[in-house]
């Protein structure tokens, strides 16, 4: 196993201005603090956390998976398809330039769909879910950005909104999947088309495909919340295992994955 593929120096991240984003509604101060607590994980897994700040509001602010993929010292960044994704973007192409030193390519093709949550890369390949948000001319361009891998459009189940809410990586080589119909589908399709052997390891609640390898250690949601799935984890991981609760902000997102961009600084 190349645990090096997975080792980053650095996490991207939504700033929240607490005096900004005050509410009395109970769900939302929920999610504040399992962000708080998110980011005080990423920090104890020795990632230097890099904050954007923007006008846009929590939770809408933190979720930036969608709008880059970060590989190798290359941001791809989508076409924004709203005002906020616009000021986000730039914000992270501060950032990126700035203090990272990554060189960046912008998806100009207006024809060209693609969400980094349906951006599955496993360390030796890329894997594109073509959906609603992400299509054919979208995986061309991933495929042009960073042609020293090998990329693969997945057509995704029927009503299936972004890949990565059924797949991530749940560490080097091993393939974390749902173990629903449509989950399954999919999965074949990728055995069929991958140029790797994956380990695969299903979980029984579709909530809990979507964890965070990181720096040696597998970020997956906490027992109250997957306790099916917890047991699975317990069982077939034999490396550091950290969870977090997450019931807010997987209203708002894809999962762990979708709350911080990874890098790798060269």
């Amino acid at each position: 196993m190349d645990f090096k593929m997975h080792e980053y120096t650095h996490a991207v991240v939504g700033k929240v201005v607490p005096a900004l984003r005050a509410t009395d509604r109970a769900d939302m101060n929920d999610s504040r603090r399992q962000y708080d607590y998110y980011l005080r994980l990423l920090k104890e897994l020795n990632l230097e956390l890099i904050e954007i700040e923007t006008d846009a509001f929590f939770p809408e602010n933190i979720v930036l998976e969608d709008l880059a993929i970060v590989c190798h010292g290359i941001v791809l960044m989508p076409r924004p398809i709203s005002a906020t994704e616009e000021i986000i973007m730039a914000a992270l192409k501060d950032v990126f330039l700035g203090e990272l030193g990554h060189d960046i390519i912008e998806i100009t093709d207006p024809e060209a769909k693609l969400a980094g949550s349906d951006v599955l890369f496993t360390g030796r390949e890329f894997f594109v879910g073509i959906s609603e948000t992400s299509n054919e001319a979208g995986a061309c361009a991933l495929a042009e950005a960073f042609p020293e891998f090998p990329c693969t459009p997945i057509k995704v189940a029927k009503g299936v909104r972004h890949l990565k809410r059924y797949f991530s990586m749940a560490g080097p080589d091993i393939l974390c999947v749902a173990s629903s119909k449509e989950a399954q589908e999919m999965l074949k399709r990728i055995e069929r088309e991958a140029t790797f052997t994956y380990q695969t390891l299903t979980v029984p609640e579709n909530g809990a495909a979507n964890c965070l390898y990181v720096n040696g250690t597998l970020i997956h949601r906490a027992i109250e919340e997957i306790p099916e799935s917890f047991k699975v984890f317990c069982e077939k991981i034999d490396f550091a295992r950290r969870s977090i609760c997450f019931s807010g902000l997987a209203k708002v997102s894809t999962g762990l994955t979708a709350c911080c961009l990874l890098v790798r600084k060269l």
